[in-house]
């Protein structure tokens, strides 16, 4: 009896050891890179079909996954490279790099998104990533390859007119955007007021677009975060490549500083537009041209530590008849020091400077203006690849601004303008925060984490105070706003609170999934807003003026909630994605009528605190694979403001009633795709079509010492009239491409193909001749031919 009690307990305790054993698991990471330039990879996917389970590199090509012990098959996947398939042999922690072979353009079928099967798990929505290859692909005004652009294509975002800087996202302004180079910010997105953005698809690696759900380490605007990071440049050998157009022509560089070890990369655009002014007479002071550097470097210390030094510079340049010059743009240089402290910790140190600047010279009065912000960065993330289940990241970070609203000077003794200072601000914006993406099972994932947020506004700055500390009165007999005068002035010194604020800004998001091909997700986040864009135009312009809080001007705080529906059809040929969103913001500013905005030391005497609000519904349906691709979108949505009065006796704005805002757009539908006809022939295609922007028109007039005065009514209660345009392209690759280093291509693209006249903006006055009041259309574009010639070797 004892015998066999043993016998069968032996049995029991070899067969728990064999379980314990059979459960050990490992962890595997390390970095995937181009086979071809060593460039690390974002967002590739790492997955094990065996265990049903993987993971994707960061951004800077890590990853780190723990799974059994054991010999596993690995798939490595990412847009445009072959899917690389190997087994790996897994009996302890193992460090294993991934190299991909890009598939060669002329043989590619492009494929648009990244990962259907992994989109469907993932608790990420409200995210939207395009790859270069695809972004290359659209054709686009006069021939350049334009980053924002593309992202007009996208469900939810709008532009601002034709011809406009910036976008808007879910009704947002273009000022709530935080538009990130390299994890620097960029304050001004655009070349020659929107025609460019500022961004080299040369040099650009990866894109990824937040509309919500935003991760915790994110913070600082309202509506979105665009994501942008550069190439690292070649570490195996010396490449260059370019492109010769009739507006702007680029050129790029890269290669080893060390072979395998370090690289570098500098690449160049500039337009040369204005030289085919000068040749007219009439023209030929004239001037309106841009150029912009984009540089990188980096190198690998070790397995463990990596270095990057990363800048951009571009400058535009805008001159009449030399008597007008303006010159205004972006200065960026970042430091990033990756360290590896364990297969499961990733860190990333980034010391980081950016600084945008606005100069307007006017020689006809003698005086020149300069104005601009600054900041100072430091960040330090962190990622723990915990498990396989569950990921943490976590870090802290400082920006200190500081902005100068103005500098007026004379440019000679006969100017009758007097040196002016406007009071310059200072600011220091610290931020912690902690990020859990979790696996609760099979079909649950979720994605929550807490952003605490401090802000505060520094002296040295005189402040004004006001009768009951408001800097706006209401005249009730004119029934109108009025600047109220100020009581006295305080002054605080350097570094002394002026104004402090703190906020705790939850995210939450989660998936649930229905099916291997389908599901449902949802998402919540809290985004404060610090900064405010002081401008009454529907579009940044370079005069603008970034202000931070303080004592009268509040924060944004932003909330937004979204549900969504995802689903892969046909063998992941097609994928669907549908969301709908509401968003709320507090203290969002409006400016009394007549407000003056340029050269304003006391700006808190013109504005309002309002509301917005914006909601909608969202479709994308997309063809992922094959020779023809693309995708269709639709937005439904509503964007309003409304500015109340501060008591029952105050009208408000628009009697205090839901107006909408300058962004809110009913209807937009997007259209584009992409054709291989083959390995010679290439075509693309894009169509919008949005409801027109709203805009205050006359609604009466009446007459002032002969001269008629229009009048007007309700703000942004009209409309422009709907926006629409077709645009293809055509792309050429010659055979000789084959045999030899030098490959090159020519584009061909007509942008607004049936030449629809859009109105930029409608312009009322009186005819001369019949005395009757006139509307005028302006448009920038009508039909735009262009031709380009690609090259790399």
């Amino acid at each position: 009896m004892n015998t066999k009690i043993i016998y069968h307990l032996t049995i029991l305790l070899l067969l728990f050891i064999s379980s314990m054993y059979s459960q050990e698991k490992y962890t595997l990471s390390g970095t995937v890179t181009d086979a071809k330039s060593n460039e690390t990879l974002i967002g590739v996917n790492v997955y094990f079909p065996e265990l049903k389970t993987g993971t994707t590199t960061n951004e800077y090509g890590f990853y780190s996954i723990t799974i059994p012990k054991g010999i596993h098959q690995t798939q490595v996947s990412y847009v445009s490279f072959k899917t690389l398939t190997e087994n790996v042999t897994l009996s302890k922690n193992t460090k294993k790099n991934f190299k991909l072979s890009s598939i060669e353009e002329q043989l590619q079928e492009v494929v648009i998104t990244e990962s259907r099967k992994t989109n469907i798990r993932r608790p990420e929505m409200s995210v939207n990533k395009l790859s270069i290859a695809t972004i290359k692909k659209m054709p686009v005004v006069l021939g350049e390859v334009d980053v924002l652009k593309s992202i007009l294509l996208l469900p939810g975002v709008t532009n601002a007119g034709e011809g406009a800087s910036g976008f808007n996202v879910r009704g947002g302004g273009a000022d709530q955007n935080l538009i990130l180079l390299d994890e620097a910010t960029i304050f001004s997105s655009s070349h020659v007021f929107g025609f460019f953005s500022v961004f080299n698809p040369d040099a650009i690696k990866d894109l990824k677009l937040y509309k919500g759900g935003i991760p915790a380490r994110y913070g600082g605007r309202a509506s979105s975060v665009l994501d942008i990071y550069q190439k690292d440049g070649s570490s195996t050998g010396f490449h260059m490549n370019g492109g010769i157009g009739l507006i702007s022509s680029r050129l790029l560089a890269e290669g080893p500083i060390v072979k395998d070890k370090g690289s570098f990369l500098i690449g160049g655009r500039t337009s040369y537009a204005h030289l085919f002014l000068k040749l007219s007479d009439k023209q030929k002071d004239n001037a309106a041209y841009f150029y912009d550097l984009n540089t990188k470097l980096s190198y690998k210390l070790n397995p463990n530590n990596n270095l990057y030094l990363s800048g951009y510079f571009g400058r535009d340049v805008i001159s009449l008849d030399k008597s007008f010059t303006n010159t205004y743009g972006n200065a960026i240089i970042n430091l990033r020091w990756n360290h590896l402290y364990s297969d499961k910790l990733f860190s990333n140190l980034s010391l980081i400077y950016s600084d945008y600047y606005f100069g307007l010279g006017l020689d006809l009065a003698d005086f020149k203006w300069d104005s601009g912000i600054k900041n100072y960065n430091i960040k330090y993330d962190f990622k723990n690849y915990i498990s396989n289940k569950f990921k943490l990241n976590f870090g802290i970070n400082s920006i200190y601004y500081n902005f100068n609203p103005g500098t007026i000077a004379p440019t000679s003794t006969n100017s009758g303008i007097n040196f002016k200072q406007l009071d310059k601000k200072q600011a220091l914006e610290p931020a912690l925060y902690v990020d859990a993406v979790q696996e609760i099972s099979k079909k649950i994932s979720l994605s929550y984490g807490l952003r605490y947020s401090l802000f505060y506004r520094l002296g040295k700055s005189n402040v004004n105070s006001y009768a009951n500390n408001e800097p706006v009165t209401f005249n009730q007999e004119l029934q109108i706003y009025e600047k109220a005068t100020p009581t006295g002035t305080r002054f605080y010194d350097t570094n002394k609170v002026i104004k402090s604020y703190n906020y705790l800004e939850p995210r939450f998001a989660a998936a649930y999934e229905l099916d291997k091909n389908q599901s449902i997700k949802a998402s919540y986040n809290r985004m404060v807003q610090y900064l405010q864009l002081i401008s009454n135009t529907s579009s940044p312009t370079p005069l603008d003026v970034w202000m931070p809080s303080d004592k009268f001007i509040k924060p944004q705080i932003a909330d937004q909630v979204a549900l969504g529906y995802f689903k892969n059809f046909n063998d992941d040929n097609y994928s669907l994605e549908v969301e709908t969103f509401y968003k709320k913001i507090q203290n969002r500013i409006d400016y009394i009528d007549g407000a003056d905005l340029i050269a304003n030391d006391a700006i808190e005497q013109v504005i309002l605190n309002g509301h917005m609000r914006s909601y909608g519904l969202e479709l994308m349906l997309r063809k992922n694979e094959g020779k023809f691709t693309g995708w269709i979108s639709y937005t439904l949505s509503k964007s309003e403001q409304q500015t109340p009065g501060r008591n029952s006796s105050e009208i408000g704005i628009n009697n205090g009633n839901w107006y909408s805002s300058a962004y809110d757009k009913l209807h937009n539908l997007a259209v584009t795709s992409s054709y291989n006809l083959n390995r010679k022939w290439s075509f693309g295609a894009n169509f919008i079509l949005q409801s027109g922007q709203p805009v205050t028109y006359p609604n009466g007039q009446y007459t002032y010492q002969d001269i008629v005065v229009p009048s007007y009514g309700l703000r942004n209660e009209n409309r422009l009239p709907v926006y629409n345009h077709l645009d293809i392209s055509a792309t050429l690759t010659p055979h000789k491409n084959d045999n030899r280093s030098w490959k090159s291509e020519w584009v061909f693209s007509i942008y607004n193909l049936y030449n629809r006249k859009n109105a930029a903006s409608i312009n009322f006055k009186q005819n001369s001749d019949t005395g009757n009041n006139e509307a005028l259309r302006t448009s920038i574009f009508g039909i735009v031919p262009a031709v380009s010639y690609n090259f790399k070797f």
